[in-house]
């Protein structure tokens, strides 16, 4: 890699796109590695966009057309594999607004649990994914192994993490770790269609269904809560609003 692509080598960014944020990875020479203290960033960009007015969806991606990201960086699991990573991925996982990552490429490591707090995951033919664990002697955190299992079920969470095997772009879809599998010349439009698609729904059901989803998944869903919020929007004025538009269509 020559010295202009690691000038290059930052920690993430975030853009905010009118309704749209987006946090990118940008180490490209270290195939989007997450360093600890990059963690720290990423909590304080979600922490401001817990209070951003009119905020609809936040998408993750990495720089470069090869990699998604690499994970946690290998020298800091030895001694700096503290809390922050976990609190990291916790807070994008329970962050309140739908929530896309765009696989620009492979995705490896704890960058795999990145992936599964989203939402929604989109990636690109040609990419691969990698859970190396057990290789080299590293029992995963309580969290990583609940959203494994529960997002890709008990065999493929086997496979991955008792094998340390790769596995292809066809196998990360069929195994529900993608949503969706598009040419890389593609993704951009796929996105779109993504984006379009949630921009279009009530923003005050996403926010409520996303909670009674994950409450559901995790088990500790409360039948009044989600009631509730049932109740709540057969009397809101959006649902009559847009009930009366369709029927004027």
């Amino acid at each position: 890699m020559s010295d202009s692509n690691r000038d290059q080598d930052q920690a993430p960014d975030l853009t905010i796109n009118e309704t749209v944020a987006t946090i990118t990875l940008r180490r490209p020479s270290q195939h989007n590695r997450l360093a600890p203290e990059d963690c720290e960033v990423i909590r304080r960009y979600l922490t401001q966009l817990d209070t951003t007015p009119g905020l609809r969806l936040l998408i993750l991606t990495g720089t470069g057309i090869k990699t998604f990201s690499s994970g946690y960086t290998l020298g800091a699991i030895r001694d700096q594999l503290d809390s922050r990573f976990e609190d990291m991925l916790d807070q994008i996982e329970r962050f309140a607004l739908p929530t896309l990552c765009v696989l620009n490429g492979s995705v490896y490591g704890g960058a795999t649990d990145l992936a599964l707090c989203c939402d929604f995951r989109i990636g690109v033919q040609g990419s691969r994914l990698l859970m190396p664990a057990s290789r080299i002697g590293l029992h995963y955190y309580p969290g990583g192994i609940r959203r494994y299992v529960t997002v890709l079920g008990l065999a493929a969470s086997k496979k991955l993490f008792l094998t340390a095997q790769p596995v292809g772009d066809q196998e990360m879809l069929r195994i529900g770790f993608l949503n969706e599998l598009v040419a890389a010349d593609t993704l951009a439009a796929t996105v779109r269609t993504y984006v379009d698609a949630i921009l279009a729904c009530e923003p005050n059901v996403l926010v409520t269904m996303k909670a009674d989803l994950m409450a559901q998944a995790q088990g500790v869903a409360v039948e009044s809560v989600l009631r509730g919020h049932y109740a709540h929007s057969l009397k809101s004025p959006e649902l009559l609003a847009r009930l009366d538009a369709m029927n004027k269509s």
